[in-house]
């Protein structure tokens, strides 16, 4: 058996296995184990009651975080001419149209958000299969298709975070970053988990959040007492 290491036996001595945790609670103690080398992203997964194979059961939205995500957003743009500016003024860090198209087709694919305006589909679409598996395609029920491309850069910027659920029904998504305060991280939780209660698809059957769990990068999953999320 593989010996513990020594922050492994401190977590193993504060963090109770089957305990249901408030968010207060669980915040705390992810800040007292947290690293002192680097600053951990707070990460929310929630395990839902939904079989996402179907369609009439998958989860997926765009919400903003009011406090932000602490993290540098990379957006790149494809628009033209005065929206090509628009995007370039609200902070795109890449903008263009055809040779933004073979700029990732060469593999420079280093986003965390793409959008376009509806004009450039068209280019965009020969992407797909390059940004689907990425889940960087632009889609006009998320935002990402829009001909307001300085607001929907400006979203990203400011802490405009996507969720999806995943094959197994659960939906991970960061907070913020464990030096945010706890007002900071609470308002965030509540953002996301507000926005995925919302996004309830019509064909989710039986209890819908099933569970509920608060991590840091190098931090334990700590479960949360569902009840911490309005709607669940």
């Amino acid at each position: 058996m593989a010996k513990l290491t020594k922050k492994q036996k401190f977590q193993a001595g504060k963090v109770e296995a089957e305990k249901l945790y408030g968010f207060d609670e669980a915040l705390a103690l992810l800040k007292d184990l947290g690293s002192k080398k680097f600053d951990e992203t707070v990460e929310v997964a929630m395990n839902l009651g939904v079989d996402p194979r179907h369609a009439d059961q998958m989860v997926r939205g765009m919400v903003s975080l009011p406090s932000g995500t602490g993290k540098d957003i990379k957006v790149a743009v494809f628009a033209k001419d005065a929206k090509a500016q628009e995007a370039l003024d609200a902070g795109a860090d890449k903008v263009g149209a055809e040779d933004l198209m073979e700029d990732m087709q060469a593999g420079n694919l280093d986003y965390d958000r793409v959008i376009a305006t509806p004009d450039m589909m068209g280019v965009v679409g020969r992407l797909g299969k390059l940004l689907g598996p990425k889940g960087l395609m632009p889609n006009p029920k998320l935002g990402t298709v829009t001909p307001n491309v300085g607001q929907a850069v400006k979203d990203a910027k400011g802490g405009q975070v996507e969720f999806r659920v995943e094959k197994q029904g659960i939906i991970h998504s960061g907070i913020g970053k464990l030096s945010f305060t706890e007002e900071q991280l609470k308002v965030n939780f509540k953002a996301l988990t507000d926005a995925i209660v919302k996004a309830k698809p019509s064909g989710a059957k039986g209890k819908y959040v099933r569970r509920i769990s608060l991590s840091s990068t190098m931090g334990p999953g700590l479960k949360l007492d569902t009840t911490e999320v309005e709607g669940a």
